[in-house]
């Protein structure tokens, strides 16, 4: 079975974050929000990662483009706030 197109944005998509969850760093400028909670987002950011690589392998692609969609949303609203660096 192909991948199709929404496969190979998937999977464009998942390598893409994946670079930038290893990449990216922490600001601690803003002092009325803790690391802590900057974390907590980060690891949610990494469970759908991990959803989205788990669908790719199961050639559920829809669902995971969705995953790395939401990933990636919580990703750039972290850098949107500025308590994070890093570059698609």
């Amino acid at each position: 079975m192909s991948m199709g197109n929404t496969g190979v944005k998937a999977l464009k998509y998942i390598s893409k974050t994946e670079s930038v969850l290893r990449d990216l760093k922490i600001v601690n400028k803003i002092p009325c929000i803790e690391v802590k909670s900057i974390i907590e987002i980060i690891d949610e950011a990494k469970r759908y990662f991990e959803d989205a690589k788990y669908y790719f392998e199961r050639k559920e692609y829809d669902v995971s483009l969705v995953s790395i969609a939401y990933c990636e949303g919580l990703l750039d609203a972290l850098r949107m706030l500025g308590l994070v660096k890093f570059n698609w």
